[in-house]
């Protein structure tokens, strides 16, 4: 069996998502999408299962590069320092030139309910990852909970903040600037 063209899955990406935003989610199918970037149905449902997939295909990847930075770092760091660094480190790598697809995506995910359950559900498995990499790295439960939950909640934060067209800064400085935040209100 061949590999597939070069570009096709990112190809589907732009096609599915410039869809979404000039006709709507509900109203795509995927015949829409395949003929805009120019492949079958086939090729499609061989890419991705389902036309949500195609919004959220990379947070395994992302989840996975963030459990595998927290597990190669080092024991004296502190969870949420831990889980501060893994977050920046995948910023890095995976957003930083994905700026104009990630407000088009949360365009797509704030008009529709199904996709923003969808979004919750991502990142409530974001934080069972982190809270389990940190509890590999013999952190107490709760410990890890709350700083899993705190990460993600920055991550959150960070992220709206980055997607605003009035924003300068990186993701990753945003997620270091939301986690100081964070730390100064439960200091007072």
């Amino acid at each position: 069996m061949g590999r597939w063209p070069t570009g096709s899955r990112e190809r589907l990406q732009r096609a599915a998502l410039t869809l979404f935003v000039e006709k709507g989610f509900d109203q795509t199918s995927v015949a829409d999408i395949s003929s805009r970037a120019g492949v079958t149905e086939r090729t499609f449902y061989r890419q991705f299962g389902e036309k949500r997939e195609v919004l959220f295909d990379g947070g395994k990847s992302l989840e996975l590069a963030i459990t595998e930075h927290l597990s190669t770092s080092p024991a004296e760091e502190r969870p949420l320092e831990a889980a501060e660094h893994a977050l920046v480190h995948a910023a890095t790598e995976f957003f930083s030139d994905r700026l104009p697809f990630a407000r088009q995506r949360q365009s797509v995910i704030d008009a529709n309910p199904e996709l923003q359950e969808r979004e919750l559900l991502k990142m409530a498995s974001l934080v069972d990852a982190i809270r389990d990499s940190l509890e590999s790295r013999d952190t107490p439960d709760i410990a890890a909970r709350l700083a899993a939950e705190m990460a993600v909640a920055a991550f959150k934060v960070a992220f709206g903040s980055w997607i605003d067209p009035a924003n300068d800064l990186s993701l990753a400085d945003l997620i270091r600037t939301c986690l100081d935040e964070m730390r100064d209100v439960a200091a007072h």
